[in-house]
């Protein structure tokens, strides 16, 4: 293996896998729901938001739909 490699003569290229980058965004969530995930992800020796993400993910693949039944006035 050289000690010194000359990368002065290579040529650049867009990523491959810039289209599959997660895509940053901004949540508004409840104390509790973010101590759940933080506490779950601690466990679990994963970062809590990709916790997150990856029971997101969960949902998609088991298409679960959330049910709401608000309180009538």
């Amino acid at each position: 293996m050289k000690s010194e490699y000359d990368l002065s003569k290579m040529r650049s290229r867009k990523n491959p896998y810039a289209s599959m980058l997660k895509k940053p965004v901004t949540m508004r969530l409840s104390g509790d729901v973010v101590d759940y995930f933080k506490n779950m992800a601690e466990e679990a020796g994963v970062p809590y938001q990709s916790l997150i993400n990856l029971y997101l993910r969960d949902c998609i693949a088991q298409n679960r739909k959330v049910q709401i039944n608000w309180p009538s006035s």
